[in-house]
C-alpha cells in the first residue's frame, strides 16, 4: 500500500486530488489501491497540461475523463493527483524546466527518465501503488528502469488512447509502473481487458547478446541473473541466443533504406538497430509535427534546452520515406513475431545502463541515447510489448532487463514476469 503523501513528494505531483469511482470499492479488483496519473492524461474539470505552461494556458479544462483513467477508477482504484511530465512527451531524461526535475527516488543525483517522469517516481517514492503513463519511443520503459520499478508498454492498439494527448500515433500507447508484479498484472488485466488467466510455459527465452554488449556495465550483470532465474524455473533447454541485429538485417529488407553511413558510424552501436531507430524517430517527427506543427507555430511556447530543438527539427519533417517507416513496421512485425512465436520472449536490455547524472550536457548524453533508442525501437516499431525489470543495484545506481512478447501476447507476458520476479529478485540479491 502507499504511504500517506507529504509535503516532500520527490517533485513528483503536478496537482493533487483525489477521484473515486465508488467509495464502496474494497471488494473490486483495484480496490483499496492508489494511482497517479500522467499530465497527458484528459480528467473532467481538470486542464491536461502535457509539461508545458503555454500548452495548459491556452488549453481549456477537460470535458471528460480518458477511458484508461475511467477503467482503472471504475475497477476501485483512486486516483490521487497528475503528475510532472516532460515537454510535450519528447524526451527520455525527466528533466522539466518549468516545474522541476521529480527526484529519482533511487539516486537523488541521476534523472528520473521521461516522459513519465514523475508517474515513475511517484511509485518509487511509495507515494501511489501504480501510476499511468505514456510510452511512444519509451517513455515508460526507460523512467522505469531509472527509478527501479516496474514498467509496462503495452502491445500497441490494445489500450483506448482515447483522452490522450497524441505525441505520435504510430508508436503511441498507455503504459503502467508498479512496485510489484501482481500488481503490475491486476492493472493490465483492467486495462486489457482479460478475461481469463491462463498462465503458460515458456517456449523459448532468446537472449539478444549483440544487445547486451551495448551496455556500458558489465552484461553479466544483467544476463547471469536472468538466466540462472528461468534455468531453476523452465530449466537451461529453453534459452537460446541470437543476434538481433543480425536477424532484422537479414529479414527486416526495408531496413537498408535507412543503413547509411551516419548509422554505421555510430560509436559501438548496431547499425540495423540504429537504422531501426532512424526510421522509428522519422515517422516520430513526422506526426509530431502533423499534430502539434499550427500550435507550435502560433504560439511560439517557451520549450526547453533539447526539447525546443527537437520540436522545432519535427517541424521542418517532410514526408520523404514516410510510407517506407510504415511498411518497415509491417516487415518487423512479422519477422519477430515468426522468431518468438506466442509464447517466445526475447531479452534485451532495457537502456544501455544506469540513469545519467542530472543536468548531462546533451552532446555527451548523445552515444548513450542513440544506443537507448536502438533497444527502444524493437518494441516500439513492432508493436510488440515490452516490460522492464529492476534487477537490483550496480554502483548503488538502479539496473532493468527488459522481456519483450508477441504483439497481443501482453497476458502470457504479464503471468510470466509475476512468475520469474521472486526468483529474478533473490538471484539479483545474491549477484
Amino acid at each position: 500500500m502507499a504511504r500517506s503523501l507529504s509535503v516532500s513528494d520527490y517533485g513528483a505531483f503536478m496537482e493533487k486530488f483525489t477521484l473515486q469511482a465508488d467509495p464502496s470499492s474494497q471488494k473490486l479488483p483495484l480496490g483499496g489501491l492508489t494511482f497517479a496519473v500522467k499530465d497527458i492524461f484528459d480528467v473532467e474539470g481538470k486542464v491536461t497540461g502535457f509539461g508545458n505552461p503555454d500548452w495548459a494556458r491556452t488549453h481549456s479544462v477537460a470535458t471528460s475523463t480518458a477511458p484508461a483513467v475511467l477503467s482503472v477508477l471504475k475497477a476501485g482504484a483512486v486516483c490521487v493527483g497528475k503528475t510532472v511530465m516532460d515537454e510535450m512527451a519528447y524526451s527520455i531524461n525527466g528533466e522539466n524546466i518549468h516545474y522541476g526535475t521529480p527526484t529519482n527516488p533511487c539516486a537523488a543525483d541521476r534523472v528520473p527518465g521521461g516522459s513519465s517522469s514523475g508517474s515513475a517516481v511517484a511509485v518509487g517514492a511509495m507515494l501511489a501503488d501504480f501510476s499511468l503513463g505514456t510510452d511512444t519511443g519509451g517513455s515508460v520503459r526507460v523512467p522505469a528502469s531509472y527509478c527501479g520499478i516496474l514498467g509496462f508498454r503495452p502491445s500497441h492498439g490494445v489500450v483506448s488512447t482515447s483522452g490522450v494527448i497524441p505525441m505520435a500515433q504510430s508508436f503511441d500507447t498507455v503504459g503502467w509502473f508498479a512496485r510489484d508484479p501482481f500488481i503490475l498484472k491486476q492493472v493490465g488485466k483492467v486495462l486489457l481487458q482479460l478475461q481469463d488467466d491462463n498462465p503458460t510455459t515458456l517456449s523459448q527465452l532468446i537472449i539478444a547478446e549483440d544487445c547486451f554488449n551495448l551496455l556500458n556495465i558489465p552484461s553479466h550483470r544483467l544476463t547471469d541473473v536472468l538466466i540462472s532465474s528461468v534455468e531453476k524455473l523452465y530449466g537451461s533447454q529453453q534459452i537460446q541466443y541470437t543476434s538481433l541485429g543480425n536477424f532484422i538485417e537479414a529479414k527486416v529488407p526495408s531496413l537498408m533504406h535507412f543503413m547509411d553511413d551516419n548509422t554505421k558510424k555510430q560509436a559501438d552501436n548496431i547499425p540495423s538497430l540504429a537504422a531501426l531507430s532512424s526510421a522509428m524517430r522519422l515517422l516520430q517527427r513526422y506526426e509530431f509535427k502533423n499534430n502539434h506543427g499550427e500550435w507550435v507555430r502560433s504560439v511560439n511556447p517557451h520549450l526547453g534546452p533539447g526539447i525546443s530543438e527537437r520540436v522545432w527539427d519535427a517541424l521542418r519533417t517532410t514526408d520523404e520515406s514516410i510510407d517506407v517507416c510504415c511498411l518497415l513496421k509491417s516487415e518487423l512485425r512479422a519477422a519477430l513475431g515468426d522468431l518468438l512465436g506466442d509464447f517466445g520472449i526475447l531479452a534485451i536490455p532495457t537502456v544501455p545502463g544506469p540513469p545519467p547524472k542530472l543536468q548531462t550536457e546533451p552532446t555527451t548524453l548523445e552515444t548513450f541515447r542513440a544506443k537507448a533508442f536502438s533497444l527502444l525501437s524493437v518494441a516500439g516499431v513492432s508493436g510488440f510489448c515490452q516490460v522492464s525489470v529492476p534487477l537490483g543495484m550496480h554502483d548503488d545506481l538502479p539496473i532493468a532487463v527488459s522481456l519483450v512478447a508477441k504483439h497481443g501476447c501482453d497476458g502470457f507476458l504479464l503471468s510470466f514476469v509475476e512468475t520469474l520476479y521472486e526468483v529474478l529478485k533473490k538471484q539479483s540479491e545474491h549477484s
